[in-house]
């Protein structure tokens, strides 16, 4: 009876995985045609404790392509107590801030979620209709916005998920840590490929300021500290399911570290694990539900040798399957974004990724978490 359990357990990931699969492949790879820019953006970038990172994100800035005259900048101070203030009023220097159209302003806190706090801030005093959000840690391609253009002049979109690439230095946790964001952007991009998109990320997120004004922004989720992009999207396909897409472009991938840390790492997953809880639809529940019973049945493999209830064969069995095929769905990730040396640890990965993740979720509703040199509780 154990042993049935566990394949229909592996059985129906099998199913799901495949089914997201065909969803990626589904998503079609957006190109640029070289049409005359039309649309103007208001790109509004939070930050805090952010002053290694924002000379690199105004480098990039200012080696966007788009005319200058359609687009702003607003970075919004969410109460920095390093040097980020600073780094920005020195690197006036480097880049003409009335040239780029770059703004500063103060974060206004009303709620328990600062940075949704900070959109919203921002979102008040922008002067375009499209509102596009990055992070401060943030690269941004050179095409950037000319993607967002070309597929808001050919598609009818009130609300855009881009594509988050993660980088680090070559190391065996790095790579850990790629491999898992590449699963969580082939489960994004396959979602809106099946019609079920349920996550985006807040790094590059583009929505009307229209649409953002209709579905009255963040009200109903601010008491919960992260979610600005999740919560929002949700809401956002409540009222024009059909004008939210994925563009899915190498030219907008937007770049982005992973954590330094373990413990880092650690923190981000219990953020991302706090928001799950608040899922009103009944989708990324299942898949969430799913995955964890899948990941406890690869933990339980070990105890089911040791006491004899499964034997070593039908154990690797196991094993293989769900290998095989998350192995194929992230190779696919991994070619989009160009990383497929990562999969050299693959295999490590693998075998410790269950274990961390069913860690994560047991002590995630006893847990607070770190954010930014702020402890929020879920």
């Amino acid at each position: 009876m154990l042993l049935i359990t566990c394949f229909i357990i592996i059985l129906i990931y099998l199913i799901l995985i495949g089914w997201l699969n065909y969803g990626f492949n589904k998503v079609e790879v957006f190109k640029l045609q070289d049409l005359k820019s039309k649309t103007k953006f208001s790109v509004i970038i939070p930050f805090r404790n952010e002053a290694e990172n924002l000379p690199r994100l105004l480098k990039s800035i200012q080696n966007l392509n788009y005319p200058l005259s359609h687009f702003e900048i607003i970075l919004v101070n969410d109460d920095s107590d390093d040097d980020s203030v600073k780094v920005l009023d020195a690197s006036t220097s480097l880049i003409d801030y009335n040239q780029y159209n770059i703004k500063i302003i103060e974060n206004i806190r009303t709620s328990n979620s600062p940075k949704k706090d900070a959109i919203t801030s921002a979102i008040k005093i922008t002067k375009h209709d499209w509102i596009l959000t990055t992070d401060a840690d943030c690269v941004l391609p050179k095409y950037w916005l000319d993607c967002y253009d070309e597929f808001i002049q050919t598609n009818e979109a009130i609300a855009i998920a881009g594509p988050v690439r993660f980088t680090g230095p070559s190391s065996f946790f790095n790579r850990f840590q790629i491999i898992d964001t590449l699963s969580l952007q082939g489960v994004t991009i396959g979602s809106f490929g099946i019609n079920k998109p349920f996550m985006c990320n807040g790094a590059n997120f583009a929505y009307s300021k229209a649409a953002f004004k209709d579905v009255n922004g963040f009200e109903g989720n601010t008491n919960i500290a992260s979610g600005d992009d999740v919560f929002l999207l949700q809401k956002l396909l409540k009222n024009y399911k059909n004008k939210v897409h994925f563009l899915k472009s190498d030219k907008a991938i937007v770049t982005t570290n992973v954590s330094k840390s373990f413990q880092a790492y650690i923190q981000q997953r219990l953020r991302w694990a706090s928001k799950s809880s608040h899922y009103k639809s009944w989708f990324p529940k299942l898949i969430g539900l799913l995955v964890l019973l899948t990941n406890q049945v690869m933990v339980s493999l070990i105890p089911f040798y040791l006491l004899d209830i499964l034997s070593l064969k039908r154990i690797i069995l196991l094993f293989l399957v769900k290998f095989s095929i998350d192995l194929l769905f992230i190779f696919k990730t991994a070619r989009f974004y160009k990383q497929e040396p990562v999969l050299l640890s693959y295999v490590f990965v693998s075998l410790i990724y269950p274990f961390l993740t069913v860690y994560i979720v047991l002590i995630s509703p006893f847990t607070s978490y770190n954010w930014k040199g702020r402890t929020f509780k879920k």
